[in-house]
């Protein structure tokens, strides 16, 4: 889908690699500038990683004159730029937005922050679980009386952040095309994890959203968690349609039960809360699996990676892949009824240098 455009990926952590590797994932040409493993500066252990799948890679030393010129030649022949740095590095570095668009005005300059371009806290340090903390995402992300805790990276960096980056270097890039002139997308976590908090903040209309923790229909309700089973798995539940939800008490074996014919009565909840994780211990998750599989019930199991992989229906989709020996998901989304694609090898450090350097001019 993106053949013919080329990419440039500043070396970074986190959500910045996530995005450019999408982007490779759709097609691009993304060539990921990597730090020489000797400037003690690279983050991480050398070598290679699944977010550099698809990707050309050439080291660099950004404070090198020659390195700076063989890159803004490359910058010159480019659609796009992703960098992650804090505010500020990238114009310490001579590569800022104004500098690289005097070399290319079509260029769409991605930016990757927590805390975005400007504000008070644009200069500090944070991560995944700050920002999102600040946004108000995290707010209904556990159970009523427990800290709040989500998924690691998925609702800040991959959510707020890259996916966000991602629709932002899309349209830059189609307006490019269009219009001949680029622009600069900044792309922060606080805002886009906010930004998805609208659809939770759309039950506001209908009252089913609560300041309170434990008060609103995805927080609070016995139908709307999850449960520890006898064998020490957990099983999702999250029965929100009155059909649904009839399904839901009648796998259960409480059909007959008058409390659980009060969907909404949310001073039962707790105390159905309680007895609905008693009558889930009682049964292993793989007995309430073939109870509830292929039902409307929504109910199902919580599975590791490498469970989710070998279930059938993931297994059926190829949603899971296994390349030289590292589990990965395959990309994301497909078009049409294609099977999913197969990413691109993952480079090693520099695995492409000379190839770079002898195609743009050196």
């Amino acid at each position: 889908m993106l053949s013919g455009f080329r990419i440039i990926q500043i070396e970074g952590i986190g959500p910045g690699p996530f995005a450019a590797m999408m982007l490779a994932d759709l097609g691009a040409d993304v060539i990921v500038i990597h730090r020489k493993e000797n400037d003690g500066a690279s983050p991480g252990a050398p070598g290679r990683s699944i977010l550099d799948r698809g990707k050309r890679s050439i080291e660099l030393d950004l404070k090198d004159t020659d390195d700076i010129a063989l890159l803004k030649r490359m910058i010159a022949k480019s659609d796009g730029l992703i960098e992650g740095f804090r505010p500020g590095v990238m114009e310490r570095l001579g590569l800022g937005p104004e500098v690289c668009h005097d070399i290319n005005p079509k260029l769409v300059y991605g930016r990757m922050t927590g805390w975005g371009q400007d504000g008070p806290l644009a200069r500090v340090a944070g991560h995944d679980m700050n920002y999102i903390g600040l946004s108000g995402a995290l707010w209904y992300s556990s159970l009523p009386g427990d800290p709040p805790m989500a998924p690691a990276t998925l609702v800040g960096d991959i959510g707020g952040g890259a996916l966000y980056l991602v629709v932002g270097m899309l349209a830059g890039l189609i307006s490019a095309r269009t219009t001949g002139k680029g622009t600069v997308v900044d792309a922060a976590i606080v805002d886009g994890s906010a930004h998805m908090m609208n659809l939770l903040m759309s039950l506001n209309a209908v009252g089913g959203l609560s300041p309170e923790r434990g008060k609103s229909l995805l927080d609070g309700p016995h139908w709307s968690r999850t449960y520890r089973t006898s064998d020490g798995g957990f099983i999702s539940v999250q029965a929100l349609e009155p059909k649904f939800y009839a399904l839901f008490v009648d796998g259960i074996g409480v059909a007959d039960d008058p409390r659980y014919k009060r969907q909404h009565d949310k001073k039962l909840w707790p105390e159905l809360c309680e007895r609905t994780a008693e009558i889930f211990a009682g049964k292993t998750l793989s007995e309430w699996t073939k109870i509830f599989d292929g039902t409307d019930a929504c109910v199902g199991p919580v599975l590791t990676p490498q469970g989710s992989s070998e279930y059938p229906h993931m297994a059926a989709r190829g949603t899971w892949q296994s390349i030289d020996g590292l589990l990965q998901a395959a990309p994301a989304p497909r078009f049409g009824s294609a099977a999913p694609k197969t990413p691109g090898p993952i480079p090693q450090r520099g695995q492409h240098s000379a190839d770079i350097r002898a195609e743009f001019g050196e």
